[in-house]
């Protein structure tokens, strides 16, 4: 089965919007604006009622 997730919006770096998929790396992205490749990992949810404070 593949999931398909939400693609990052902007660069964490520059806060850019040219962002495209990295060829190199499976699941990576690189922003053109300020050139550098990242990529987005989800660790899972929080319980309810769990603070992140």
């Amino acid at each position: 089965m593949s999931e398909t997730r939400q693609p990052p919006m902007y660069c964490p770096y520059c806060g850019d919007e040219d962002l495209r998929p990295n060829e190199a790396s499976h699941g990576a992205w690189e922003c053109r604006s300020c050139v550098r490749v990242f990529s987005v990992k989800f660790i899972g949810l929080l319980s309810k009622g769990v603070s992140s404070k």
